[in-house]
């Protein structure tokens, strides 16, 4: 990629010449019948790479996807967890049609075709567990994807404080802008902030929410990150806004935190932990938490138990896995802690990851010349996918408060949460 040597941002996708000048055999064509039956027989035509197409069968097409060659056809009918984020991302794999739409429809047909696979498929296209999030494995795996520089994300995030989770569509009028900051005073409203508080931060990304609550709620914020180009960018801001007497950005790793605190926050964190280390993180809050204290954790998770897709986790989030609602809740269970308040915001990721794609196509030149184009394929690939994943409810994003089991000073009900819109009328 052009702008990094670094080895751990290649993608090393299956770039092998594609030329091909001869006809699909029978059992080509065969292979794709089966591979659509397979996958719950969605509305798709295929277009072989010598111009023949295969139309659907039961219903007319609604997108086409084209293979350059035979090897991409096989590798769709071993791994297509992995190969079709590959193949695209390596222009062997062309689409005709919204490439948000075609994965959320691919997503519905597959959700209701595997429950009656059978076992040797069920084997054969399972994702593999997720790489170790163990502290040294945990610090190659944030670098990989948060440390791409900061220039790329300038390009597409907010303006108003590079949030890179899901925002807050109070209204649906709300800018991207508007929305990441309701989604931030938001936060502060469950988290019952007042002047004059501790506020720990467990992955803080660009820093912006410290930077709000400091600024909003006059808390001090010691804020924990072990990505150095977050961490730069995060001080940074803060000496040019006179908030660095407020907050303490600090490279390490969350397991490192120490001291009390009114209030234990994080936001995308916990998708990166690992659910072998749930325990440990549950110790670390309820060991840090004062007694009266508040904990919130924004995080993208499921409905039930299941693997992160093989090629986000490989090319992408190497380490990922969303937790289901039960293993979130184990968490607190673990700490004895009192669950206050879930809310499910999965829609509001699915328009946050909208304004993400829109905005990242119209800098797609730019990113190509940072990278190139199999970059910029792989990650519209990956925003479009996501987009459908929070559409078809694969993936969902929860917000669990909570607090010691035996802290009785809390609020009698949420009514001061929602006493004003959170969203400002200005960007």
């Amino acid at each position: 990629m052009r702008g990094h040597t670094d080895e751990n941002h290649i993608l090393n996708l299956p770039l092998q010449d594609t030329h091909v000048d001869r006809a699909p055999h029978t059992y080509e064509r065969w292979l794709v019948a089966k591979l659509m039956r397979m996958a719950g027989s969605p509305p798709l035509r295929f277009r072989l790479w010598n111009g023949d197409v295969i139309e659907p069968g039961e219903e007319s097409a609604q997108f086409t996807l084209q293979l350059a060659d035979p090897k991409a056809l096989y590798s769709l009918v071993t791994n297509p967890n992995l190969a079709f984020g590959d193949l695209y991302s390596a222009g062997r794999l062309e689409i005709e049609g919204d490439l948000p739409d075609l994965m959320e429809t691919l997503y519905r047909a597959i959700h209701q075709a595997r429950e009656k696979w059978p076992r040797w498929l069920e084997a054969l296209w399972r994702n593999h567990p997720p790489r170790s999030t163990g502290m040294p494995e945990a610090r190659e795996n944030i670098h990989h994807h948060y440390d791409l520089g900061n220039d790329f994300y300038r390009l597409w995030l907010d303006q108003s404080e590079m949030q890179y989770t899901c925002a807050y569509y109070e209204r649906p009028e709300l800018s991207l802008e508007q929305a990441q900051l309701a989604k931030l005073e938001h936060i502060c409203r469950k988290l019952r902030l007042k002047p004059g508080m501790t506020v720990v931060e467990a992955g803080c990304g660009w820093g912006g929410l410290a930077r709000y609550m400091a600024r909003n709620y006059g808390v001090h914020v010691h804020a924990y990150n072990i990505s150095r180009e977050q961490i730069l960018y995060a001080r940074e801001q803060a000496r040019e806004q006179g908030l660095d007497t407020l907050i303490d950005y600090v490279e390490d790793d969350y397991r490192n935190i120490r001291g009390q605190y009114d209030a234990f926050v994080s936001v995308g964190m916990l998708e990166h932990v690992g659910k072998e280390n749930y325990p440990a993180l549950s110790e670390l809050i309820k060991r840090t938490l004062k007694p009266e204290g508040m904990a919130l954790i924004h995080s993208i998770g499921r409905n039930r138990p299941m693997l992160m897709n093989s090629w986000i986790e490989k090319r992408i989030f190497p380490g990922a896995y969303p937790p289901s609602i039960g293993e979130f809740m184990s968490l607190c269970e673990h700490g004895n802690f009192s669950v206050l308040d879930v809310e499910n915001l999965r829609l509001h990721y699915a328009r946050t990851l909208d304004d993400w794609l829109t905005r990242f196509n119209s800098v797609e030149a730019a990113v190509s010349e940072m990278y190139d184009e199999h970059f910029t394929r792989a990650w519209r690939m990956y925003l479009a996918g996501s987009i459908a994943a929070f559409r078809a409810g694969s993936l969902q994003l929860y917000q669990v408060l909570f607090t010691h089991g035996d802290n009785n000073e809390l609020p009698a009900t949420r009514q001061d949460i929602y006493s004003s819109p959170a969203a400002s009328e200005n960007t």
